[in-house]
């Protein structure tokens, strides 16, 4: 049975011509980027190449690009460097309370070390508020970490209406743009942040690669210690295999960002659509424009998640819920990619509507 992939903000399906880009070297360039032979060269060139392709993604310059091991390493870096480098005494960070955990625990292990930390709440549109965003700064806020579009139910937040807030104040501005970046068109200079974390697996890049765009003259440390790669801020022989791959996949998702948002919207939206049609109750999260375009989340009341994820798979369905249940049901997670097709949106429309009926005895 062949299954209809409907969890791409877990983690995507490499793209062929990303595997294709990395096994050259896997099997054939192995040289080491530091040594001066012609292999080390040749291994040194495609980690410039791939630097500049993920750079251009975001609209960065490429020396302002720190490969990482993902995204979790990436915000790590992020929030610990920044907290590292703080000169001036400041001890309080502002983050969201719909961060991802390698933003949120982050935080919380300076929490332990005397830093204070602000947790905002967001709207019932997963929204956050810039007004009070703006309240909780203090005069020894040094970091302000609000993540662009979350998984849970894929709203954008105001980046730039909060960078706004924060211009002129010497306060940083991180953004986890894991789930948004290649999805959404992504400029460090529009949105005016100063640190940005990427992964590449949900970009059909591999697992285990990443990058944090470091703004010039931002002030951040190394949490980390050895032989001084990635301008000694990811020390570690590079992984030059997983960067080529990150790049490729940058560079494919860069080619038609617009064509392929307005699909992945049109697929969501017939999905949408058609369960509405067909489960009269159900609530669709997040905010009802400014959103993800390949994300849709739904709650679904007097249903189990957990039963429904697993009534899915045994039809060949993988779909996810939620990282924790949204008040008011059970809540289930649709999101598309690149091979998706409107028959697999029509086909998981009805089995849900089907699915919901039985669990709630209107079926025999």
């Amino acid at each position: 049975m062949e299954t209809i992939y409907l969890d791409h903000c877990a983690t995507t399906p490499i793209h062929p011509e990303v595997l294709g880009a990395m096994m050259a070297f896997h099997a054939n360039h192995f040289g080491h980027p530091a040594s001066i032979h012609r292999e080390g060269r040749l291994a040194r060139e495609a980690v410039a190449a791939a630097r500049a392709r993920v750079a251009a993604l975001i609209g960065a310059d490429p020396a302002e690009i720190v490969f990482t091991a993902g995204g979790t390493e990436a915000d790590n870096l992020a929030i610990l460097g920044a907290a590292a480098a703080e000169k001036f005494g400041r001890n309080h960070i502002v983050t969201t309370a719909i961060e991802h955990p390698a933003v949120f625990q982050a935080c919380r292990h300076l929490e332990k070390r005397g830093f204070a930390v602000t947790v905002l709440p967001v709207d019932g549109t997963g929204c956050v508020d810039p007004a009070t965003l703006e309240k909780a700064i203090t005069d020894r806020t040094f970091l302000v970490s609000v993540i662009q579009a979350d998984d849970r139910v894929g709203t954008v937040q105001p980046l730039t209406e909060i960078a706004a807030i924060l211009r002129g104040r010497g306060i940083l501005l991180h953004s986890d743009a894991v789930q948004s970046a290649g999805k959404i068109p992504v400029c460090v200079d529009g949105l005016a942040v100063d640190l940005l974390s990427l992964t590449g697996h949900l970009l059909q890049g591999p697992k285990g690669v990443g990058a944090l765009y470091v703004r010039r003259g931002t002030a951040i440390e190394a949490i980390g210690f050895g032989a001084g790669e990635e301008g000694g801020l990811r020390p570690g022989s590079e992984n030059v295999p997983g960067m080529v791959g990150l790049g490729k996949a940058c560079e494919i998702a860069a080619h038609d960002l617009a064509g392929q948002g307005n699909r992945l919207a049109g697929l969501r939206n017939l999905l949408e659509e058609k369960i509405r049609e067909n489960v009269s109750d159900v609530r669709i999260n997040g905010h009802p424009t400014r959103r993800l375009p390949h994300l849709l989340s739904v709650t679904l009341p007097g249903t189990s998640g957990d039963a429904l994820i697993r009534a899915f798979d045994l039809r060949g369905i993988a779909v996810s819920g939620a990282a924790a249940e949204l008040p008011g049901g059970a809540t289930l997670r649709f999101s598309m990619g690149r091979g998706n097709t409107r028959e697999e949106m029509l086909q998981a429309a009805a089995l849900l509507a089907s699915l919901v009926k039985r669990r709630r005895g209107s079926v025999a």
